[in-house]
């Protein structure tokens, strides 16, 4: 923990702001405070009308503090107070309030949590959406669980200090003109000020788009870029997170050149995919007998799936964490078939 003396900076941006800290969920409108529930650390800079000014949060799968530290924060309290003021002045334009939403209105969280009255946390809410929308029906895991796409999937790194300034850029972003130096500003006509809000927009770009527009600022000038997504620009490593509803498989394939998938006669436009790692709880929970350096060319007879490019993929999207499967696997010349016991995974409740 790190006490902000009223004499620094920091303090005396701080005393200009009225805090609070949010311990339980139980009564917060997270219609209003939606984020991905999965951050260690999240702020909200409002006004008394409750409209939302910026975020300042956001994580990727290499740490919870990758885009965090104090100079960061400090700049984003400082933009705080600059929109509050054009807010005063009637220059900034109010956006629409989203419907509100309690936790009581999650029937699988009311049960869990609130009707036992246990404590509500963030992430027991983002895990339990999840499983009411699994018995719904409703669940869409590539929109659901792939919220918080990496920015680093474009070339893009940031200076973290600076805020939304980019440090270096290759990929995409290098070949669309994002240059280092830049400060993104608007991401698809957007405003972002910090990577917060850039996460959580960039999170709600489409996950069939092929390009986004960012708009940066360099030496004084505006430059609006489009930048093309690459495939599977939205697809990161869930482990984190602990999903219930995300099968665990325990083992990584990657997918095979079409060349590969040809010489070796297998469908040219499936998921057939090579197994390079294997998780030691694989024997301990008897999940399955993969060896590295099998091909899964199949699952229960399919080989094609319209997003996935690998079999681990495939099960992930389409599949119900807890099933067992039957897998195609090709052992150097030989066709076999394995089950695979996928496993639900669980948070504390």
């Amino acid at each position: 923990m790190v006490l902000t003396e009223d004499n620094t900076k920091r303090g005396k941006l701080l005393q200009q702001y009225v805090t609070a800290r949010i311990t339980r969920m139980d009564g917060i409108n997270i219609g209003l405070f939606d984020y991905d529930r999965y951050n260690t650390l999240y702020f909200f800079v409002l006004n008394a009308d409750e409209q939302i000014y910026l975020r300042y949060g956001g994580r990727d799968v290499r740490s919870a503090t990758t885009y965090l530290n104090l100079e960061s924060l400090e700049l984003a309290l400082e933009q705080g107070l600059e929109l509050h003021r054009r807010h005063q002045a009637g220059k900034l334009a109010p956006k629409p309030a989203p419907a509100p939403k309690y936790p009581r209105d999650i029937p699988a969280l009311y049960e869990r949590t609130v009707g036992r009255g246990r404590c509500v946390e963030c992430h027991l809410i983002g895990d339990l959406e999840n499983v009411q929308r699994e018995l719904d029906g409703t669940l869409d895991k590539l929109r659901d669980l792939h919220r918080a796409p990496d920015i680093r999937k474009l070339g893009i790194e940031l200076d973290v200090p600076k805020g939304l300034g980019i440090a270096s850029t290759g990929g995409a972003a290098g070949e669309a003109g994002l240059r280092p130096g830049d400060v993104i500003r608007r991401l698809n006509g957007v405003d972002v000020w910090t990577f917060g809000d850039f996460q959580w927009e960039y999170g709600k770009v489409p996950h069939d788009a092929t390009q986004a527009e960012i708009t940066v600022e360099r030496d004084g000038a505006s430059f609006d870029l489009s930048v093309n997504l690459p495939r599977f620009w939205w697809h990161t490593d869930l482990t984190y997170r602990n999903l219930s509803v995300d099968p665990r498989v325990y083992f990584r394939s990657e997918p095979l050149a079409d060349e590969e998938k040809c010489s070796l006669g297998l469908d040219e436009d499936g998921f057939a995919s090579r197994v390079v790692a294997i998780d030691s709880l694989s024997d301990i929970l008897g999940s399955h007998q993969l060896q590295i350096g099998d091909v899964i060319y199949g699952v229960e007879g399919q080989t094609r799936d319209e997003v996935a490019n690998t079999a681990e993929l495939h099960i992930k999207l389409r599949r119900q964490a807890g099933s067992e499967l039957t897998l195609q696997v090709l052992r150097g010349d030989e066709r076999i078939e394995m089950s695979l016991k996928t496993t639900r995974m669980s948070f504390r409740k």
